[in-house]
């Protein structure tokens, strides 16, 4: 059968719309393909652990002001929700390989899908903040291998002629939790609670694992003890916690004058720099930075980061807008937010058909563009743009994603050996689920402060024309309020101003960020074309 560890994945993993996972860590045993009712079951039993998996990654978006509430915190602090399930899932991200071979694919993927369907439920649970973000770090560290290991176990399950049907059912699969999470969570949030978009994981995931266990437990990998890299592993937590939580914390201490955002800089850029230091000399490192030294792996998996931490930054902070300051429901704003994923499933089998015959740099030029040209149409939004207005840009961007993720994963992995690819995938994935989670929380903190700035613009200008406002305040008054209750109509008024032109801004700048990223693009060499697509161009795509 094609060797899983010879194809490069299409980004569709755990922490957002279309991530890439990494590349099955180890190839299967030469085992017969599974046939009838068992393939099917099969299929299903697997499809429907990954899309749990990227559905949790999407379904919180839109319950973020909800959640907020509940437990008594800013919005901004809510986001912490996603950004901490981000960083944990990064981290354990180049963990999958070692655990795959210390403990055989299937068993491992049974128990992570489990310990999953646990964290949920105790994330359900979560009476605060805290409690919350704990078991959402939880469930990010025990959802790192689940994406690679079901197509590995896919690809096995399929004879060699079909891996093209296998991973492009897997693809699927990945395309439509985006689109069904925003929906599903809206409707939740508004009308059950919050909780139970965590609490649905619990049916889905005791049923794939059942059904994966009693189908796969025949077809375990092979398993061995290998050393793993204890130190470097350890420096990895250390930096990428100490950085997330000075960008996270950052705006609630005013930033390097508290004491604590200087005491996570320092952590953060003294355990990279050893960090940096101890994996280029350590003969088992967690994670190969080497593979810097490669032109296309270095210009592809730093563009490719970079864009998905503005996406995702941008993701996030759409929703928030809506309903903090455009009167949207979790719904309606989980309605603007699904028909991303409509032109992605439409253009993801032909993208993944023609990556291998097509220029991929034009195809993620091509992405770039139509990614700056949404964001751009976004930046023109005002407090009287309506909900037709909305939706256009979120299905143009469908078509953008399609574009982005395939070529720009196949542009990082090409000229890599096969035995090098399960290293270079799971260190691309690394970096870039890292920008996400981070992406978030620069997004948000900007939006709060450029919203500041705009406010004390606004309200300079409207002291400015104090007849203006005296005649206002009267308005409102004959109307009904008190002179206070005036003052607080108008002050919210302000604020939806100000959070409306700051993230416009944030808009605007993703923009230019995305149309300069195409410089980057084109510092690579195009991969070498191949003759054809069927199922080793699709291998190729994911």
């Amino acid at each position: 059968m094609t060797s899983p560890s010879s194809a490069a994945p299409e980004d569709t993993g755990a922490t957002g719309p279309g991530k890439a996972p990494p590349l099955p860590p180890t190839a299967m045993p030469a085992i017969a393909p599974l046939k009838g009712a068992p393939l099917v079951l099969g299929t299903l039993a697997l499809s429907l652990a990954t899309f749990m998996n990227v559905l949790d990654s999407s379904i919180a978006n839109v319950a973020i002001p909800a959640i907020s509430g509940d437990v008594g915190v800013s919005p901004s602090q809510g986001t912490w929700v996603i950004t901490s399930f981000g960083v944990a899932n990064a981290i354990s991200v180049p963990l999958t390989g070692w655990l795959t071979q210390r403990f055989g694919a299937v068993r491992l993927f049974t128990m992570s899908v489990l310990l999953f369907v646990l964290t949920s439920w105790l994330c359900g649970f979560a009476h605060s903040l805290e409690m919350l973000v704990f078991f959402r770090v939880l469930q990010g560290l025990v959802a790192g291998p689940m994406i690679p290991l079901s197509q590995t176990l896919l690809l096995a399950s399929y004879p060699p002629a079909m891996a093209g049907v296998a991973l492009s059912l897997w693809g699927v699969t990945t395309l439509v939790a985006p689109v069904v999470g925003p929906l599903l969570g809206g409707w939740i949030t508004d009308n059950i609670s919050w909780p139970w978009i965590f609490y649905i994981n619990v049916p889905v995931g005791l049923l794939s694992a059942v059904m994966t266990w009693s189908l796969y437990r025949s077809r375990e990998t092979p398993t061995r003890k290998l050393p793993i890299d204890t130190v470097g592993l350890s420096l990895l937590v250390l930096w990428v916690a100490a950085l997330q939580l000075m960008l996270d914390k950052g705006k609630e201490l005013d930033w390097f004058a508290s004491n604590e955002i200087i005491a996570f800089a320092v952590i953060a850029v003294v355990a990279f720099a050893v960090f940096v230091v101890w994996e280029l000399t350590d003969a088992h490192p967690v994670v190969d930075l080497r593979l810097f030294k490669r032109r296309n792996f270095a210009a592809g998996s730093i563009s490719l980061s970079i864009a998905y931490g503005l996406f995702f930054g941008n993701v996030v902070l759409l929703p928030l807008w809506l309903q903090q300051w455009m009167g949207y429901t979790s719904t309606s704003a989980g309605l603007a937010l699904a028909p991303v994923g409509i032109l992605a499933i439409v253009l993801t089998p032909i993208v993944g058909r023609k990556v291998a015959v097509w220029d991929p740099r034009k195809m993620a030029t091509a992405a770039f563009m139509v990614f700056a040209l949404v964001l751009w149409m976004r930046s023109k939004f005002t407090v009287e743009t309506d909900f037709g207005h909305i939706l256009i840009p979120t299905l143009i961007q469908g078509g953008a994603m399609a574009f982005f993720f395939i070529p720009l994963t196949t542009i990082t992995l090409s000229g890599l050996t096969p035995d090098r690819i399960p290293a270079a995938a799971g260190l691309s994935n690394f970096v870039r689920i890292t920008a996400g989670a981070m992406g978030t929380s620069i997004a948000t903190t900007l939006w709060e402060n450029r919203a500041s700035m705009h406010h004390a613009h606004l309200t300079e200008l409207l002291v400015q024309g104090q007849g203006t406002f005296a005649i206002t305040v009267k308005q409102l008054q004959a109307a009904g309020m008190s002179a206070e209750q005036a003052y607080a109509q108008i002050n919210r008024l302000i604020d939806q101003q100000a959070f409306t032109r700051a993230a416009d801004d944030i808009f605007l700048a993703s923009s230019f960020l995305f149309l300069s990223l195409i410089v980057l693009i084109w510092f690579t060499k195009r991969p070498v074309p191949q003759a054809g697509g069927g199922a080793d161009a699709a291998a190729g795509a994911h």
